[in-house]
């Protein structure tokens, strides 16, 4: 009897939490939406506005709705009409592009990184960018970062070879990396 009730509750538990799903920051796979390839500049422009509005205000329950929104979009939009170019769009519609990589799962970091590569290597993201993702990737494996963009519980994530860090970040258009831990009030102490 005991397994019986036992089993019934974690049936009810369940379905509980299936239907509420949305109401808690799960809002369920990613899908494919429909996305009309001429208009990808005022599209790109919306998804640009919501992440960055929803960051703003703090409403993590929105946020996790329009993230995933975006992913949809952006997502399906890159499969049915390929990766834009700074010909085909602006770029704060490229950084919506990025952006909405950036704050994806790792699955989805890890699938299209290969086309931020590229668009870094031709000119329609900056290589800040990459550094961001390649450390949030780096970071997503449990691998010390690059570039000293990720910080995690207020402090800044592991770091491989800190000694020559801000030659990385030189040469990735970001700035020392005292004055951006600064930011995070984080006081980076040199192990030179």
């Amino acid at each position: 009897m005991f397994l019986y009730t036992l089993g019934a509750l974690i049936l009810i538990a369940a379905l509980l939490l299936y239907t509420n799903r949305d109401s808690i920051t799960y809002v369920g796979s990613v899908n494919e939406v429909e996305v009309d390839c001429t208009k990808k500049d005022s599209i790109l422009t919306l998804v640009y506005e919501s992440d960055q509005r929803n960051r703003r205000t703090g409403d993590f329950k929105q946020l996790a709705h329009d993230d995933h929104r975006n992913q949809e979009v952006v997502f399906s939009m890159i499969e049915k009409c390929g990766m834009p170019s700074l010909q085909d769009v602006g770029p704060l519609q490229m950084n919506a592009i990025w952006l909405t990589i950036q704050h994806a799962n790792k699955k989805y970091r890890k699938k299209y990184f290969p086309l931020i590569e590229k668009a870094v290597d031709n000119g329609d993201l900056a290589k800040s960018q990459y550094a961001l993702m390649k450390d949030r990737m780096l970071m997503d494996e449990g691998k010390p970062q690059l570039y000293g963009s990720q910080v995690l519980n207020y402090e800044l994530y592991k770091l491989a070879d800190p000694e020559t860090v801000d030659e990385r970040r030189q040469e990735m258009g970001l700035e020392p990396i005292e004055d951006y831990l600064a930011k995070f009030g984080i006081d980076y102490q040199r192990t030179e």
